[in-house]
């Protein structure tokens, strides 16, 4: 087997009919000899925010001298992202070796595992394999039925915040996405809140308090931001003082806090991490593909922003490193998505409007993403192709001396990123 035969029978599973549940990776795992067992982790659901999180923990915890997995979905440019040992993607070579392992046995279920399944099962073969001391474990999709949630009791759990996503998988309201990441409470295990919406907190300590869990939400009045430019954000939180984090994104000083308030809580739980590796591990983090500087003449930025609240998010990003301006957006977006509200907000701070059409059954047309903002009174142009999107971005941006921002999926990232690198 080499490496595209691996990834090909990675992807040649069709999820969407699978009947949704825990005994198939249950099944999987066990004849596999229940790897995750072997494991401490730290069990990560939330809608927004949760690679951040995961990144920063993971990177203070490898600065503390602990050997660290990293479980993280989906990947932006290589499927070997999704999984880490200590800030390493798994080698070809290996992941075609725990293929080979796992396959038989998957292939013998009479209910064969999904995707997903697959690739959960094959990290924690991976993790056991390196002896990770700490695996930071964020949730695929939801958290009840995710099957990352197979595993016993984790050092904590955390959940970074409820907003409506994937409505046709985990329910059309607030209440019902909140029980499903909820799921991931353990009797036993503290949960880390870092959600500020009233209405999915009382569901989720509603569960705790099933469980007796205690729920320890973040003090984000403790934050103090200092100075937030295009190299990064200076800001103290709490005891910390004096950090540095080189991710952009107002946003990201809110993940910062997140995650400094699950190593404080780790710290009592007689982890040692020492504040140099505070400081170090979130002075070096890297985090791509939310808002990324990815190519400087013409400055272009790259962020993940797909929903209503990514949306919002990215912004008030823009005006705050963009203040005095209105730039240029490169965007598709999806038909299910509520893309009316997302372009009423992208055309608050935007000049002009070139529209895609993602690479998706599910995408909206990008002459049809094109008319809403044109009845928003904003200039824009259907593109025939990401590539056809970015180099007329790309004319008009050097033209104008205007910043651009490219908007959506994660799965879009390499393919600009490609296309810019070859500009340069």
């Amino acid at each position: 087997m080499n490496y595209n035969q691996a990834i090909d029978y990675i992807h040649s599973v069709n999820w969407v009919f699978c009947k949704p549940g825990l005994d198939r990776i249950r099944t999987l795992c066990e004849a596999l000899g229940n790897p995750q067992s072997k494991l401490s982790f730290i069990h990560v659901a939330g809608t927004n925010g949760k690679g951040s999180f995961c990144a920063m923990t993971e990177a203070m915890l490898r600065a503390a001298g602990y050997r660290t997995g990293l479980f993280t979905s989906p990947y932006i440019v290589n499927f070997n992202e999704r999984m880490r040992v200590d800030g390493e993607n798994i080698s070809d070579e290996e992941l075609i070796e725990l293929v080979e392992q796992i396959r038989p046995i998957a292939d013998a279920m009479e209910d064969k595992p999904t995707e997903f399944e697959l690739i959960t099962a094959l990290a924690f073969l991976y993790f056991a394999k390196h002896k990770c001391e700490v695996v930071v474990l964020e949730c695929g999709l939801g958290g009840r039925l995710d099957a990352t949630n197979i595993i016993s009791r984790p050092l904590l759990t955390v959940i970074t915040g409820i907003a409506k996503d994937h409505t046709a998988i985990l329910g059309d309201t607030i209440e019902q996405i909140a029980a499903e990441k909820a799921g991931i409470i353990k009797a036993g295990t503290p949960l880390l809140w870092c959600g500020n919406d009233p209405v999915a907190e009382r569901v989720i300590r509603d569960r705790a308090d099933e469980l007796k869990v205690r729920v320890i939400p973040v003090k984000h009045d403790a934050l103090t931001i200092h100075r937030m430019t295009l190299d990064g954000t200076d800001f103290d939180f709490g005891d910390h003082k004096n950090l540095h984090i080189p991710l952009l994104g107002t946003y990201q000083p809110y993940n910062a806090a997140n995650a400094l308030s699950a190593i404080d809580l780790l710290r009592r739980m007689d982890v040692l991490i020492d504040e140099d590796a505070v400081i170090d591990g979130l002075a070096n983090v890297a985090w791509p593909a939310r808002f990324e500087i990815i190519h400087r003449d013409p400055l272009v930025i790259a962020d993940g922003g797909h929903n209503p609240e990514g949306i919002d998010s990215a912004v008030e990003s823009i005006r705050t490193y963009f203040a005095d301006q209105k730039i240029g957006i490169v965007t598709g977006v999806m038909a299910d998505k509520d893309y009316s509200y997302m372009a009423e907000r992208i055309a608050s701070v935007a000049e002009r409007v070139f529209c895609l059409t993602p690479d998706n059954p599910r995408a909206l047309p990008a002459a049809d993403y094109a008319a809403v903002f044109e009845g928003l009174g904003v200039t824009a142009s259907a593109a025939t192709s990401v590539e056809d999107a970015v180099t007329r971005a790309l004319a008009w941006a050097k033209e104008t001396s205007t910043p651009i921002v490219c908007l959506g999926s994660l799965y879009m990232y390499g393919e600009i990123k490609g296309i810019l690198d070859r500009c340069k």
